[in-house]
């Protein structure tokens, strides 16, 4: 779990980051702090592995007050304010989100983190994060479904919307395409029609131009995606 605390000024944003924190399933929301100055006790007493910070705060700055930590622990600003985007990466935090930001958004941000290890409450032995690029959030509805990246067998585009079939069901996304084609990682998922994308681990036979995911799953390979598949399969 990655333990995190929110410093947020306004209650509806303070809401919206707990609801997220919340339905990632992976984080523990350890704090709310109004101002950052709440805040520092927490940060001196317990381990937090992340800390969402506003920079338009009461009494200090989120700049000024993340310039007083050392050392620093992993930060993501949010902010209305766009102008201090370039400011804010002067100082290595993992983000920066621009309010209002979507669910998907706060979850790139949250992958960011880096994978290491930390000791719970003083113990020898270290844990690893659960690695946010091992799952997906998929927007159905009001809803944000949690699948695991492993699961994926493929992907196929259906007019104005996505299906994701994994190894025990299928889900309905309204994500295009070119959204998974972008946020999967593209050494494991590949476009090899403009209607499908597929998870190289589960292809078990390649015959001319379809490839073959199980005795009753077969995927066309379009022509302008077979060299670049091929050359990524057979490396």
């Amino acid at each position: 779990m990655i333990r995190c605390i929110i410093i947020e000024d306004q209650p509806p944003a303070q809401r919206v980051l707990q609801k997220y924190i919340s339905d990632t399933g992976m984080m523990e929301l350890k704090g709310t702090y109004t101002d950052a100055l709440q805040a520092m006790g927490i940060l001196k007493t317990e381990a937090i592995d992340l800390v969402f910070l506003d920079i338009h705060l009461p009494k200090i700055s989120g700049i000024d007050f993340l310039k007083t930590l050392h050392p620093r622990p992993n930060v993501i600003l949010t902010t209305a304010f766009s102008e201090y985007a370039l400011e804010s990466y002067d100082y290595n935090v993992l983000d920066y989100l621009l309010k209002p930001f979507s669910f998907e958004r706060f979850v790139q941000a949250v992958s960011k983190m880096p994978v290491s290890k930390t000791s719970a409450e003083g113990s020898k032995e270290a844990e690893q994060f659960t690695s946010f690029e091992e799952v997906i959030f998929v927007k159905s509805g009001h809803e944000h479904i949690k699948i695991a990246v492993s699961e994926i067998r493929f992907i196929q585009s259906d007019a104005d919307y996505t299906e994701l079939f994994t190894t025990q069901k299928r889900y309905l996304s309204q994500e295009p395409l070119r959204y998974w084609e972008e946020t999967l990682d593209s050494k494991r998922f590949i476009r090899v029609h403009k209607s499908y994308i597929l998870n190289v681990s589960k292809i078990q036979k390649i015959t001319g131009n379809q490839v073959r995911l199980d005795e009753k799953t077969v995927l066309p390979i379009g022509r302008a995606f077979k060299d670049g598949f091929m050359k990524l399969v057979l490396k």
